[in-house]
């Protein structure tokens, strides 16, 4: 039952909306509860919040990569970006941190894709982008 959509996107924030209804679009066949569809639409959100702002610092001629990929019980999110990259992936991580904090930023990005993965990974190199995976188990049969 292996299926995926790959799409990419100008970095704009104003596409950040589309990333969200493009993952419950192709959610939408996957009866799954309303609450793990808000959750992966988060996740979705954070994601690519994250790589406009701070990996590209808002310049709108980058591009996003998205892939969604569903097997069996288990969701895959990979968002790409080839920016500025992390220095500290683990400082980056930390909750309330933020490279951007003039902005107003909260710094609760990658926390809240924790809370809602099951896994999360982030790979990154400076000067030559991030790699976001989220891995969230779906349970079909929860009611």
């Amino acid at each position: 039952m292996k299926n995926f959509v790959e799409m990419k996107f100008s970095a704009k924030l104003k596409n950040v909306v589309f990333a969200r209804a493009a993952a419950a679009s192709f959610l939408l066949e996957h009866n799954l509860r309303l609450h793990v569809v808000n959750e992966i639409k988060t996740i979705v959100y954070e994601a690519v919040t994250n790589a406009i702002v701070h990996g590209y610092l808002n310049n709108e001629a980058e591009i996003v990569y998205l892939r969604l990929e569903i097997d069996a019980d288990t969701l895959t999110i990979k968002v790409v970006d080839t920016g500025t990259g992390i220095e500290d992936i683990e400082k980056a991580r930390e909750p309330l941190y933020s490279t951007r904090e003039y902005e107003e930023r909260a710094g609760l990005g990658f926390t809240i894709m924790d809370i809602f993965s099951d896994e999360l990974t982030v790979q990154s190199k400076p000067g030559e982008g991030t790699t976001i995976i989220s891995v969230k188990n779906i349970d079909y049969d929860a009611v």
